[in-house]
């Protein structure tokens, strides 16, 4: 088997995400990789929701267009989606709750509703009716999922654990024994390598506990909502303080509080919330205050798509906060980099003492990947907390500068609380020690001061845009940032296994950009270089533009909320 594509589908409310990460989670425990990806509309209740998880034996990264298996809770799926069937596909569906003619695929039908009634069961169960028949389509085990129930639903009444046990197998048994020669033969892996299925949040989330972080502060906004309630189950255990704020100029104020009294403080939003944190931001850039930001995107401008996704505020985030002052950008382009990178960028933002942003998307924030458990374990091993010059105490005959001039830019910094000592920290320009200047020499110096430590960083830090294949050899260079790492390797995967030579060059560390490095990757002779991102105006190709010199003639580029697909990127090279 190369890849296998389950799809559920029906009305909100319904428990269409909850069964859909259940099976991206069983998948992952029968040893497969696992990619998933869900759509949803910006509603309380209605509306179209849908779950897919694509699972493989080989690592796969992204989705893919072709449904082996459609589970219609409602005729609405089945005309959404079955473009993507083919002769092969099944699907699973209740011809007494919406008959269906002249299918495409292998239409079996289910007796959801006649199930739920003859069994008082609640409606709301048409979900586990439904995946039970999934497991026995394709002959895998039921046993696994009913300990899953047991965990899930651990708080509830034994009669809501019970009822629903018994609807997974009425579903199963019903599959089995109605449609044996139908059943397909999906094997079990030898799972040596114990999976967990995290979303870009979830990474986030334990990248924050790794790196220390001891205040997150948010107000609740899609696509970053999750972190802040992930983060709230955990404070009980890990001491972190985690505040729902009543508004974003709250949210980044209080961690700004937080950070300036010494400890670790985050804050997450998307692009509307972000734009009201923009003046603290810069408040924090002249106050020299550490900080990370993590900014999901969604599509704009204004409300726009909440529930969809977008590369579309790149630009935005890059030049955020009026004035000029140093910032660092991450973008990370899978699970695993999101959490090691966000564990990173506390220590990026204590060593030079500036707001540093971890930029996502809905796609890379809400979807999940399987991921090797070691891997996150050894991640967090390696991980070492640095602090850089915050300092808690200094010596008793040595008068303290904040804001001291050094060769590298960054000054010390003490925490607030030592006898005899303080400093001011606002929103002004300064002279050495915190207090308040408009002399033209003393501004140049703090100014050329704050901008050395973009080149410390340059010099110390940076990390090189990962290449994946041989760009030497290559006849197509893709460039790319962010969350489309994942598909262009998938890309890259069929295309080279057909004698291609195709190679991607793969941003994390958005800004600043060192020139001089990466200048030669870009410039190479008799390459067709590719600039893929999901906006439409090439962002990341005008700061390359504005930073490097080098200009990407050839985009592709998709807006329409919808992250790009495999079969998109391989139609554009034809």
């Amino acid at each position: 088997m190369s890849s296998f594509l389950w799809k559920i589908g029906g009305e909100a409310g319904f428990g269409i995400m909850t069964i859909g990460y259940t099976f991206a989670q069983l998948a992952a425990r029968h040893g497969y990789h696992t990619a998933d990806y869900a759509e949803y509309p910006s509603l309380i209740r209605g509306g179209h929701n849908t779950y897919e998880v694509h699972f493989s034996s080989n690592k796969i990264r992204s989705s893919k267009r072709s449904i082996d298996i459609l589970v219609c809770l409602n005729k609405e799926t089945y005309m959404l989606h079955k473009k993507r069937l083919s002769k092969d596909s099944i699907v699973l569906y209740d011809k007494e709750m919406f008959p269906l003619e002249n299918p495409v695929g292998k239409a079996l039908h289910i007796p959801i509703r006649e199930t739920l009634q003859t069994n008082n069961a609640p409606i709301v169960m048409m979900n586990t009716f439904a995946l039970g028949a999934s497991l026995a389509a394709m002959n895998w085990p039921i046993e696994i999922y009913l300990s899953m129930i047991e965990t899930t639903f651990a708080g509830k009444d034994q009669s809501v654990i019970e009822m629903n046990e018994k609807m997974a197998k009425a579903g199963y048994d019903f599959v089995k024994n109605t449609y044996p020669e139908k059943i397909l033969s999906i094997p079990f892996l030898d799972a040596k390598n114990e999976k967990v299925v995290l979303s870009g949040n979830d990474a986030f989330a334990l990248g924050a506990v790794v790196g220390d972080c001891r205040l997150y502060s948010a107000y609740p906004m899609t696509p970053s909502s999750t972190i802040l309630t992930t983060l709230a189950g955990w404070a009980e255990k890990n001491g972190m303080i985690v505040r729902h704020a009543e508004d974003e100029i709250s949210v980044i104020n209080t961690a700004l509080g937080g950070a300036f009294a010494g400890v670790r403080s985050a804050v997450g939003t998307s692009g509307g919330g972000f734009s009201l944190m923009v003046e603290s931001i810069s408040f924090a850039g002249v106050a020299e205050i550490p900080i990370v930001i993590f900014m999901g995107q969604r599509p704009g401008p204004a409300t726009g798509m909440p529930t969809w996704t977008e590369q579309g505020d790149l630009l935005f985030i890059v030049h955020a906060g009026h004035g000029e002052f140093p910032k660092i950008i991450l973008a990370p382009g899978d699970v695993e980099e999101m959490y090691e990178m966000s564990a990173e960028a506390f220590n990026l933002a204590d060593i030079y003492q500036t707001p540093v942003i971890i930029i996502s998307d809905k796609h890379l924030s809400e979807s999940h990947w399987s991921t090797g458990k070691m891997e996150l374990q050894l991640i967090a091993q390696a991980y070492t907390i640095t602090r850089g010059k915050i300092v808690e105490q200094i010596k008793d005959d040595e008068v303290y500068k904040r804001y001291k001039v050094t060769e590298d830019g960054v000054s010390p910094m003490l925490i607030p609380g030592q006898q005899g000592l303080f400093y001011q920290a606002n929103s002004y320009e300064h002279l050495e020690d915190g207090h308040t200047t408009e002399d033209a020499k003393e501004r140049i110096q703090q100014v050329d001061k704050r901008n050395k430590k973009t080149l410390t960083f340059l010099q110390n830090h940076f990390q090189m845009p990962k290449i994946y294949g041989d760009i030497d050899t290559a006849d197509i260079v893709f460039i790319s940032w962010g969350s489309n790492k994942g598909v262009i390797l998938d890309v890259m995967e069929i295309l080279n296994n057909d004698s291609n030579h195709v190679a991607l060059i793969h941003f994390s560390y958005i800004y600043p950009l060192d020139e001089k490095k990466v200048l030669p990757l870009l410039t190479k002779e008799n390459k067709r270089y590719i600039l893929v991102e999901n906006n439409s105006h090439g962002q990341f190709g005008k700061l390359l533009r504005q930073e490097i010199g080098v200009e990407i003639k050839e985009k592709l580029l998709k807006y329409d909320g919808r992250q790009i697909f495999v079969e998109e990127i391989i139609e554009y090279l034809k």
